[in-house]
């Protein structure tokens, strides 16, 4: 794929890691239902105890091969360092008008015991999603044309600091992607080593097994819309209950 080839779903986070480990499911399920899908890291992570940049950026493409994603890209925004504001948002923006995705999904939360990137990255999406349509202003862009996104997704943090209510939250079934996605953070040696490589994997997993079991599903993955969306097919849209039935109707009962 080239940069400017249409893709009609961008997630995007601030450092290589954070996708996978937030999205990896919903990413590859998404690829294998035929949708073209990218991969926005907003920096490139680094610099870090054990990483470098040339080990990053291995990591994040052996990642993005497991899940299939059409493209991925690392911007050049500072970690560590990374804040919301004009130039963060022309960058990201000008990504959105070339690829001219239909849903931008981003992670969503203050984690004060993490990195404060993760909330700016937030407002830098949600702000170059709006910036992404607006006209006459082409140079700061890079002379791309604007761009409206149909649809901002959230993907919300589990250990953000606040409980934020939003319009509407869904599950993505990811049980058949799980292993996926876990073989995607594995790829993040230089940042996952040893015992904190094994306690990572099992937040996720035990994460992706605690939001699907809410919905009836071995593994999902939750996420989170600014408002509700409409719908025509309410019983297209619900689905099947998976959740096995205490008995099963087409055998008689016990005897007593």
């Amino acid at each position: 794929m080239s940069d400017s080839d249409p893709l009609d779903v961008v997630f995007t986070a601030p450092h290589p890691d954070d996708l996978e480990i937030g999205m990896g499911g919903t990413i590859a399920k998404l690829v294998d239902l035929g949708y073209r899908v990218g991969m926005l890291h907003m920096t490139t992570g680094e610099p870090t105890p054990r990483g470098t940049l040339e080990t990053r950026a291995k990591e994040s493409g052996a990642a993005a091969e497991i899940l299939g994603v059409a493209h991925v890209q690392t911007l050049d925004l500072p970690n560590r360092e990374l804040t919301d504001g004009p130039p963060a948002r022309y960058k990201v923006a000008t990504v959105l008008r070339r690829h001219r995705p239909k849903i931008l999904v981003t992670m969503a939360g203050r984690t004060p015991g993490a990195s404060p990137d993760h909330y700016q990255a937030q407002l830098i999406a949600e702000a170059a999603r709006f910036y992404s349509q607006l006209t006459k202003w082409d140079d700061r862009f890079d002379g791309t044309k604007p761009h409206r996104i149909d649809h901002l997704v959230y993907r919300p943090v589990p250990i953000a600091a606040e409980i934020t209510h939003y319009h509407c939250r869904f599950v993505v079934d990811i049980s058949d992607t799980i292993d996926r996605k876990l073989a995607a953070v594995r790829c993040y040696e230089s940042q996952f080593a040893e015992e904190r490589a094994e306690r990572v994997l099992q937040y996720v997993r035990g994460n992706a097994a605690a939001e699907g079991m809410g919905s009836g599903v071995a593994f999902g993955e939750m996420y989170a819309l600014p408002r509700a969306p409409g719908v025509t097919d309410m019983v297209g849209l619900l689905g099947d209950w998976k959740i096995p039935p205490p008995f099963d109707p087409k055998s008689p009962p016990p005897s007593p």
